[in-house]
């Protein structure tokens, strides 16, 4: 996109998820001038595969690493790889995450819960955990986010119903969906045990043949994800810009104040600058980009006196249910129902429960793990199983259809040591991303215990946990490296989400999260940025 110059904007947001469409949307609206920063590719470009998985489009035979970049690129995913440093021996992987215009709600399920009240405290139901950073409390309460729920549920035209045990009365869901026979089956079992289950709410306009599309683009514009429900309009009605393929690399500050943006868009390298910036990257790599920022002003990077830029990472501990249903008939593709019967037990505090959807084709499992044997250290291994794959295939998308499949969400609590790194690399601008997080011991024995209700719960069904819970490659929910807080010793953010001596940055996507409850965090990420948003626009 051309520019006749860099200055002649108010707001400059560094990413298009949940936090940064739906922030720059409001501004555009509000008549801000607003340039929107992406480094992913603008997905109803023509030329972006829509309506199923990259790995659906992987040849046959031998895909090399940089084939499966550029597939994961037009799919709108994140293409890169991050090292976990989490244990005695590294391991590279590319995270399921979005990048593309509208971010990872693009290949989301489109869940969108609100927190409970009691996750606006969180030190409260764990006071018994050693060595944790959960503070008391958020620096806003629930009430202060309500009405900004309510606006987003709206905004994202959100269908289901009222989980019952929730109290407040401000919910205007639109009406939900049919449940399918399976789904049906399951809330009436569920309802007979005495637990509360709802139907999730989706932000979904359930066009005929809707397939949820959970991992990839919907091709049937079904998915009210951020790009469709945000940024068009901003870019369409109100004025707003956008540079796709531009990869923010660091930022440039005084003491005081951020000067501009550097970024590296296809071949050319550009300084943006405005009187506001915003990051809503992602918190992986909003992190990256302060860490990476650091100057002889901000030695440590950017907005890092604290020192916790990157720290407290959270990612939530998720396991699969399989169960086996009594219908014979194929398994619904929708995430339909949800409990929170296990959000607070006897005092202890776990997460929800909810329908996962249809798990992806068995092509789509297997064909990373094929990858990866063939690049890296087992290609004899790879090429023998590349043999017997379409077999093993087959045999996996057979089981997974005809099943009802739950996940668990358990709130992980942030650890100082948890956190996400940068460290050299033959590239000087950008330098690798590492992670670190270790599951704590007080964390893996919440995982069993949640485990042990959810499975009582169940029966008599016949279930197969698939655990994921210790699998740091299930990082969709990333949250925490950038908390907000009161004071500027114990937290990168203040109370508007606006960085510690800094007058003109702000960061809206998870990384503000102190802690991470047990609900998918978007409708979360949404509501704030709203109500961020509300404030730039009445600042004085």
């Amino acid at each position: 996109m051309p520019f006749n110059d860099s200055r002649d904007q108010d707001v400059i947001v560094v990413g298009t998820g949940m936090g940064g469409s739906v922030l720059g949307y409001a501004l555009a609206r509000a008549g801000k001038r607003v340039l929107f920063c992406e480094q992913g590719l603008l997905t109803s470009n023509p030329a972006i595969n829509k309506g199923c998985y990259a790995e659906s489009t992987f040849p046959t035979g031998v895909v090399s690493a940089s084939e499966h970049s550029e597939l994961l690129r037009r799919a709108a995913r994140y293409n890169k790889e991050i090292e976990d440093v989490s244990y005695s021996k590294p391991k590279r992987f590319v995270p399921f995450i979005g990048a593309g215009t509208g971010g990872s709600t693009g290949l989301f399920g489109m869940a969108l819960e609100r927190l409970f009240p009691c996750d606006f405290f969180p030190k409260r139901n764990f006071r018994d955990a050693p060595n944790t950073t959960l503070p008391e409390r958020w620096p806003i309460t629930y009430e202060d986010l309500s009405p900004y729920y309510k606006a987003a549920e709206k905004l994202f035209r959100v269908r289901g119903s009222v989980d019952p045990l929730r109290r407040e009365e401000n919910f205007d869901y639109l009406p939900p969906p049919s449940l399918s026979t399976q789904g049906e089956e399951l809330y009436r079992f569920l309802d007979a045990k005495g637990f509360h289950p709802y139907t999730l709410p989706l932000a979904c306009d359930h066009t005929p043949g809707c397939e949820c599309c959970q991992g990839y683009l919907c091709a049937q514009n079904c998915k009210n994800d951020c790009y469709k429900i945000c940024l068009a309009p901003a870019l369409e009605q109100f004025g707003a810009r956008l540079i796709e393929n531009c990869e923010v690399i660091k930022l440039e500050a005084s003491e005081k104040r951020v000067t501009g943006v550097v970024c590296q868009s296809g071949d050319r390298k550009l300084t943006l600058e405005a009187p506001t910036i915003v990051l809503a990257a992602g918190a992986l790599k909003t992190p990256a980009i302060l860490l990476n920022s650091a100057s002889s002003i901000w030695p440590n990077g950017l907005a890092n006196k604290s020192g916790l830029v990157g720290r407290n990472l959270m990612r939530h501990l998720i396991d699969l249910y399989v169960l086996t249903p009594k219908s014979t008939t194929s398994g619904s593709a929708m995430k339909e129902l949800a409990i929170n019967d296990f959000y607070l037990v006897d005092g202890k505090k776990f997460g929800s429960v909810q329908s996962f959807g249809a798990m992806p084709p068995g092509e789509v499992v297997t064909a990373p793990f094929e990858l990866r044997l063939r690049t890296s250290f087992a290609p004899i291994t790879g090429s023998l199983f590349g043999r017997i794959r379409p077999l093993v295939d087959r045999r996996l998308t057979h089981f997974f259809s005809s099943k009802i499949i739950l996940a668990s969400i358990l709130e992980d609590l942030p650890y100082s040591n948890n956190q996400v790194t940068l460290v050299k690399s033959a590239n000087v601008d950008r330098p690798c991303l590492n992670l670190r997080y270790q599951v704590s011991d007080y964390d893996r024995d919440r995982t069993e215990q949640f485990r042990k209700h959810i499975r009582s719960a169940l029966k008599p069904y016949r279930v197969r946990l698939l655990k994921q819970a210790e699998n740091n490659e299930r990082i969709a929910h990333a949250c925490g490296t950038c908390r907000f807080g009161f004071e500027p010793e114990t937290s990168v953010l203040d109370s508007t989400n606006r960085a510690h001596g800094l007058s003109n940055l702000y960061v809206v996507d998870s990384s503000f999260f102190p802690s991470s409850g047990g609900i998918n965090p978007a409708l979360t990420i949404a509501a704030n940025a709203l109500r961020v948003a509300d404030f730039l626009i009445h600042e004085r």
